[in-house]
């Protein structure tokens, strides 16, 4: 049976100080932030999810982004050294979480760099985004980790948004989804679908034919509602005030051992 894990990280109380890239700065509300945050851990348990919580990094602003941090396939995890030094601190518990669990722990070493949220991985499809936060090196690095355990690698452009998952994630059927003008390489995925608003593209897939998605998205989740999708809507306004969205929230375990 595939595993439902999942790793979340309550948000720093200097989250209002998280770096922004392509989009101009506006404040966040630390307090409403921790609200919207455990009403989005609430929902994953609520769909059979079990959420196991990192250790806070309260030093970190950005550290609530823990899908940063790691990049799972198959029962191996794959820690991160995010393309902000900034953030390489992040990576300490994450590491710890993901060893208790009984993962086998790779690294990525200087001069990669890689994020997380830059990985997106359809079956054995692994997609990776360079040219943001993560570079060539970070990508043939994650190539060695896992092309031996049978993944096959592409590399996506990524110049519009700050990772490749801010542009594109997929469906259940493997449906690609994204937002055109956010979008570097539309040509790049065989299966393609293009939604109406740039935070419909994002969507986490909670089991079944259930959709997590952000509450600013409600065209494509009537969109989704219409192909038979069950959209599961949290308001994450909050985080994508710093270019955060639903998937970077969390990490999900799908592939552990028992």
């Amino acid at each position: 049976m595939p595993s439902k894990k999942a790793l979340v990280r309550r948000p720093s109380p200097r989250l209002a100080e998280g770096l922004v890239t392509h989009i101009e700065r506006e404040k966040a509300d630390a307090d409403l932030a921790v609200e919207q945050w455990e009403a989005y851990v609430e929902a994953l348990r609520t769909h059979g999810w079990e959420t196991i919580e990192v250790d806070p990094a309260d030093d970190c602003p950005d550290s609530v982004f823990v899908e940063d941090t790691v990049v799972m396939y198959r029962n191996v995890a794959l820690i991160a050294r995010p393309g902000a030094e900034s953030r390489r601190a992040e990576t300490a518990g994450v590491e710890e979480a993901v060893a208790g669990l009984g993962c086998s722990v790779n690294w990525i070493w200087e001069p990669g760099t890689l994020d997380g949220g830059d990985v997106l991985k359809i079956g054995d499809t692994v997609y990776v985004g360079r040219g943001g936060r993560t570079n060539a090196a970070g990508v043939q690095q994650l190539r060695a980790a896992f092309e031996p355990l049978g993944a096959r690698v592409v590399s996506a452009p990524v110049s519009k948004v700050l990772h490749l998952k801010s542009a594109v994630t997929a469906l259940p059927d493997g449906t690609v989804i994204g937002h055109i003008p956010k979008m570097d390489t539309p040509s790049l995925f065989a299966r393609f679908l293009p939604v109406p608003e740039e935070s419909g593209s994002h969507v986490v897939l909670l089991g079944g034919a259930k959709l997590l998605m952000a509450a600013s998205a409600p065209k494509t989740a009537e969109l989704f509602a219409d192909l038979g999708y069950e959209p599961v809507v949290v308001d994450i306004s909050e985080f994508e005030k710093l270019e955060g969205c639903v998937t970077c929230l969390s990490v999900r375990l799908r592939e552990l051992y028992a």
